[in-house]
């Protein structure tokens, strides 16, 4: 199983790594690093993620790292973990 992360995961991410870095950048970077050893791990055991609610993909999942949430689906048919994105303390709402 592979692990493919759409534009939008980037963009969010992008700017979360710019805030940390305002303050630490080095804690930015272990942010970073230790995120996506995480993410690269889900096709370990992708079923083992909490659920999400209201969506409308039918193997919806999130992995919470710190205050993150990243949302990410289990795509059966091409053997993929796609990743939605990432975000904080807010409402996401998938496109």
């Amino acid at each position: 199983m592979k692990v493919s992360c759409l534009p939008r995961f980037y963009e969010e991410l992008e700017v979360i790594i710019d805030f940390i870095a305002d303050d630490n950048i080095n804690r930015a970077i272990e942010f970073l690093d230790t995120l996506t050893e995480k993410i690269l791990d889900i096709p370990n055991r992708p079923h083992s993620y909490r659920k999400r609610k209201n969506t409308k993909y039918l193997e919806s999942r999130e992995l919470i790292y710190k205050a993150y949430c990243v949302p990410f689906f289990i795509d059966k048919e091409s053997d993929t973990i796609v990743i939605l994105g990432i975000y904080n303390q807010n409402l996401w709402k998938e496109d």
